[in-house]
């Protein structure tokens, strides 16, 4: 499976399929700012306590606010067995452009 997608491919993965997890890694100040409807929350930091909380089925896009953090993610589940998780490159900045142009920015 492709590792990344850019948020078109994503934006048509959660419209198009059943079994799929958005995983926003962001910090609670950032998720008061913009957040996408249904995304499960869990900051980065965080991840390591609540490995368990993450479906390893269906596929698991992970994204932060440009795609970094959510990189480091996506290496840290691979090393734990997760072959779902997926990287959304351009993380939600990108989505406020190209996908919800109505979500705030910052």
């Amino acid at each position: 499976m492709n590792k990344e997608i850019n948020v078109t491919e994503a934006a048509n993965l959660r419209k198009n399929e059943a079994n799929v997890t958005f995983l926003d890694v962001r910090e609670d100040s950032e998720v008061s700012i913009c957040r996408i409807e249904g995304a499960l929350h869990i900051p980065m930091g965080q991840i390591p306590e609540r490995v368990e909380a993450l479906p390893k089925e269906g596929k698991l896009v992970i994204f932060c606010h440009h795609g970094m953090r959510s990189m480091n993610v996506l290496q840290y589940l691979e090393a734990r067995g997760f072959t779902n998780a997926i990287n959304m490159s351009g993380g939600i900045h990108a989505w406020s452009l190209e996908v919800d142009t109505d979500m705030a920015r910052y």
